[in-house]
């Protein structure tokens, strides 16, 4: 993990200081913004930038905006930070295609091996990179996934979740172990969150969608028709 960059988003100095010094400790290199416009600057200036942790109320421009912007460029990782905890901000955050999202206040610690966990997945070098079924293409170094020859444009997390139906293909899985394993840590939401990541799956799979099976009561499965 030596030497990947990281931008750390936030209008408070005392917050980016306190979440800078919990990841240099474990080896990243560490970006600051003070706010949405710089950070937006600084994400063009670099194109080495790993992940982002970004927080949603900021001058000039908010998280929202920034995340937005970010997402019809790169499919770069993006924590988001905020001190609201309402459902529907979460949902829209997920909609807008962050991939994980913390409520402040939050354990530096806990963001450390989240940060770290995302990290390990983007950079894994499993064996089984590429995998096909049913006209899917699912190309895992090359973070593409491809439907008929054609290829679709997937967040993170929806990438994450069509690689873990692909590799557990034929398995009945609960909500609970999608969780544990595309998510990586203790969710403490709720099973919308999942069904809100299917469904939006489904839908850029086309008529291929209809290979994420729904179990009644436990959660999907995930096979050729």
């Amino acid at each position: 993990m030596d030497d990947l960059k990281i931008l750390v988003v936030d209008d408070e100095s005392r917050m980016r200081k306190l979440v800078k010094d919990f990841l240099i400790k474990d080896g990243y290199i560490v970006l600051e913004a003070g706010d949405g416009q710089q950070a937006l600057d600084m994400f063009y200036e670099d194109k080495d930038i790993a992940l982002i942790i970004l927080d949603v109320m900021m001058p000039k421009r908010d998280g929202w905006e920034v995340c937005r912007e970010i997402r019809t460029n790169s499919k770069v990782p993006i924590i988001m930070l905020t001190a609201k905890s309402e459902e529907r901000d979460e949902l829209l955050g997920f909609e807008l295609g962050v991939d994980e999202y913390i409520s402040k206040p939050f354990s530096p610690k806990i963001l450390a091996a989240r940060v770290s966990a995302i990290l390990r997945r983007t950079n894994q070098t499993a064996n089984n990179q590429v995998m096909e079924l049913g006209g899917i293409v699912v190309n895992k170094v090359a973070h593409s996934v491809f439907v008929d020859g054609k290829e679709i444009e997937l967040s993170y997390k929806e990438f994450e979740l069509l690689s873990f139906f692909f590799e557990n293909k034929g398995v009945a899985l609960s909500r609970e172990k999608i969780l544990n394993n595309v998510w990586n840590y203790d969710y403490f939401g709720d099973a919308r969150t999942i069904d809100t990541h299917v469904k939006k799956l489904r839908g850029k799979l086309g008529s291929k969608g209809d290979m994420i099976k729904t179990i009644w009561g436990m959660g999907y499965k995930f096979e050729e028709n």
